[in-house]
């Protein structure tokens, strides 16, 4: 850590604790999307990457962690793939309640099959991804991005929307 507060280069620990809770977001909606069908399933899985290739090519790229290692992997991962970007366009762009709608349906649209699954026939696998899902898209997400995360993010020094958004003081 530097002397501002903030990770050049996160540890790896935090990256592996971060992607693991992302992953298990992801398992137990695919889990629960399963129950509705194979195909349902499949598209819950494309929908998945198709936001992860978007946050990689369009976001990350533009970060200050493009190159490196970040909280979540992102920015390494982005510049195996992707060229870099512009650091002021991360900086300038807008980020309001409505941009979460396609992140927050990850969890939301598993989490009404699942209810809806256990209504029609009570499945205890079901029952028991949806908490998981719920446990890890509420405190483990609050938990990585509050605690371990967004505290020490140089971009969020430089300037960062979804920090500006949550900032209550703003």
């Amino acid at each position: 850590m530097e002397t501002s507060g903030t990770y050049e280069r996160y540890p790896a620990w935090i990256v592996i604790l971060s992607s693991l809770v992302s992953l298990l977001i992801y398992a137990s909606g695919f889990v629960i999307m399963l129950k509705a069908g194979l195909i349902v399933a499949l598209a819950y899985i494309f929908y998945i990457l198709v936001l992860e290739y978007s946050l990689l090519s369009r976001h990350c790229v533009n970060c200050y962690y493009w190159g490196k290692r970040c909280g979540f992997g992102q920015g390494s991962l982005s510049s195996l793939f992707f060229k870099k970007g512009d650091q002021a366009k991360f900086c300038s762009q807008k980020f309001e309640w409505k941009d979460m709608i396609p992140d927050l349906l990850v969890s939301l649209i598993p989490l009404v099959t699942a209810i809806a699954c256990i209504i029609i026939e009570f499945d205890p696998l079901i029952l028991f991804a949806a908490i998981i899902l719920i446990l890890f898209s509420t405190f483990g997400n609050q938990f990585i991005r509050g605690s371990l995360t967004c505290k020490y993010c140089k971009q969020r020094e430089l300037g960062c929307p979804a920090a500006m958004l949550f900032n209550k003081e703003q």
